[in-house]
């Protein structure tokens, strides 16, 4: 069983999905990361201003240290450290060699980079730190001469700046972005369902129609809808369809002419066979006495005439079953006297062997059951070996017959083919090419089929007939 999503609407519906999907889910992600650096870009940058701002606005005693003084005391730091900590801050200095953390944070906590340029310039860094994300600003603390220029104090802070509420914010806002991004989903996949159903159902029409017309239904048609690629195939199907339609027509006035033809010429000869046939007899008797030249001759007619005979009825048989005319009378036999009857007409009782259990009975019409016989073991006996078997038996399903012989068997390559009409194996063969398929038709008249196989010596058909 095909599996859904891999027809057609199936990979419509999921390539519409993914592309609904990833352009959703890019537009998404693009509009998170510009709302998160903006986020960030402005907490950063109100964070620095107010460590400028408050510096700036620091005074004495530590605006008038000088490198080589005397360090700050513990109460100077404090009031600075108060004065720059954010709300939910830290905030390290360092005083030349002196350090000044702040809680469980130190100046082991700030980045080797950023505590390098810090020292020359004001600099900030983002880093992940105690599970969190912080914003770490690091700056130089610059006296203010009287003429209003900076020297280095050589004191250097770092703030550490909380973002808890910005990645709370950020965390808010990827909920709501994901359910759109699934709600989007969700109307992408009922959008790909409607529009694989309406591009598809022209295409379901088509293969419907397809289907039909190898069915049989030469006068399939399908209405012309709009000018687009599926209308101009819906017209070349009609076209298709229309063409076909005549060539069979064609072809099927054809083959009944020539049924009617190969009937009307096979009843006809019927006529001047009967005659000559009448005539046989007494023609064998004078070929006895007739010189070997004159005998031979008069053989040979008799072996045609013969020959010409059996062809007419193979030919008459098989026009029956072209023109549907074949009809089974069914009978209840037994098998193994039917047998019998068919080699003992043909003269051919002391040349096969019969192994057919008494008292087997069957349901089938003798004459066409007769006809299969004769042509498996006449088959046998001309190109085969002796012994030549006929065995019966039956089975579960019916009644299986086999007919062997012991030759060199039919070559392999010939097997698949020889019950076509015509066909035969031995182009020397003086047979019509005729017998095997008239008895697989009989056969087939009845339900059941005959298959052959080599073997080891000779070839093997089996004709398998099932219970009425």
């Amino acid at each position: 069983m095909k599996r859904a999503y891999t027809g057609l609407r199936g990979r419509l519906v999921i390539t519409f999905t993914v592309i609904a999907f990833a352009a959703s889910s890019l537009v998404a992600g693009i509009g998170y990361e510009l709302v998160k650096r903006n986020v960030i870009n402005r907490a950063e940058q109100v964070a620095v201003n107010d460590v400028r701002d408050t510096l700036e606005g620091t005074r004495a005693p530590l605006g008038a240290l000088w490198p080589g003084d005397s360090p700050p005391t513990n109460e100077e730091i404090g009031a600075l450290q108060r004065g720059l900590r954010p709300q939910g801050g830290r905030v390290v200095v360092r005083y030349e060699e002196y350090l000044y953390p702040d809680g469980d944070f130190s100046v082991r906590d700030v980045p080797a980079d950023l505590g390098a340029r810090a020292t020359q310039r004001m600099v900030a860094k983002r880093q992940v730190m105690h599970g969190s994300m912080w914003l770490i600003i690091g700056t130089p603390v610059w006296r203010i001469e009287p003429i209003h220029t900076a020297q280095p104090t050589g004191m250097s802070v770092f703030v550490f700046v909380p973002l808890a509420d910005e990645e709370r914010l950020l965390t808010g806002l990827r909920r709501p972005l994901a359910g759109v991004g699934a709600f989007m989903l969700v109307v992408a996949l009922a959008l790909g369902l409607v529009s694989a159903r309406r591009v598809l159902l022209p295409v379901r029409q088509l293969g419907s129609a397809a289907r039909a017309l190898g069915a049989g239904h030469l006068d399939t048609r399908l209405p012309v809808r709009g000018q687009d690629e599926l209308a101009e195939l819906t017209a070349t199907f009609n076209d298709t369809a229309a063409a076909l339609e005549k060539s069979v027509s064609e072809l099927r006035a054809l083959e009944a002419m020539s049924r009617r033809f190969v009937a009307d010429v096979s009843h006809e000869l019927r006529t001047p066979l009967t005659a000559m046939t009448a005539v046989t007899d007494m023609l064998s008797e004078e070929a006895e006495r007739l010189p070997h030249e004159p005998a031979a001759a008069v053989r040979l007619v008799l072996r045609e005439i013969e020959r010409l005979r059996t062809l007419v009825e193979q030919l008459i048989e098989a026009s029956r079953f072209d023109s549907g005319t074949a009809r089974l009378n069914l009978d209840t036999v037994h098998v193994v006297d039917t047998v019998w009857d068919c080699l003992e007409v043909r003269g051919w009782s002391d040349k096969v062997r019969v192994n057919v259990p008494q008292g087997l009975t069957f349901s089938l019409d003798p004459r066409r059951f007769d006809v299969i016989v004769a042509n498996l073991v006449g088959n046998a006996l001309r190109h085969g070996e002796p012994p030549v078997i006929v065995t019966a038996r039956s089975t579960t399903d019916g009644l299986e017959v086999k007919v062997r012989d012991h030759g060199k068997g039919i070559p392999e390559k010939d097997l698949p083919y020889v019950f076509n009409r015509f066909y035969k194996a031995s182009a020397s063969s003086d047979g019509s090419g005729l017998g095997l398929s008239i008895a697989r038709a009989n056969a087939q008249l009845h339900g059941g089929t005959i298959s052959v196989s080599a073997e080891r010596p000779g070839t093997l058909f089996t004709v398998r007939l099932p219970n009425p």
